[in-house]
């Protein structure tokens, strides 16, 4: 038998979770320190971009960004899928708020580069990145 309980759901409190986290060092792959409210939010938005939804089991399905679909694809293609991609990958976060101002430029017969702000509950955060396109 379940015991019967009158809980007021109306006046729950949402708390953010700290953004407080270990530094990555990108270029040296090395880990080292904490990083905390923005540059922790970059680092958010650098981590999943460079991680490949499905790729790992250690990440749940949500996470990480669905860019090898995009390889050999026509280049009119990738351009008009790459903002959703990105933001889907992104907006999962609820430290990310949206994803403004897109741009993408081509650099070379197979990259672009893109770049946006990401609208995060610190303010806003100017990001790009490189996205290869073989």
């Amino acid at each position: 038998m379940i015991p019967e309980q009158d809980i007021d759901l109306t006046n729950l409190e949402v708390e953010t979770q700290p953004s407080l986290t270990y530094r990555l060092d990108f270029e040296r792959k090395r880990i080292g320190g904490m990083v905390d409210n923005e540059e922790a939010i970059m680092q958010l938005v650098m981590k999943i971009l460079y991680t490949e939804r499905y790729a790992y089991v250690i990440y749940s399905s949500d996470y990480g960004v669905e860019l090898e679909r995009l390889i050999g694809q026509e280049y009119d293609y990738i351009v008009s899928d790459l903002e959703r991609t990105i933001k889907e990958a992104l907006l999962v976060d609820d430290r990310i708020l949206d994803i403004e101002e897109f741009e993408m430029e081509q650099t070379g017969l197979d990259t672009m580069n893109a770049s946006f702000k990401v609208i995060s509950i610190l303010g806003e955060l100017d990001f790009e990145t490189e996205v290869i396109i073989l």
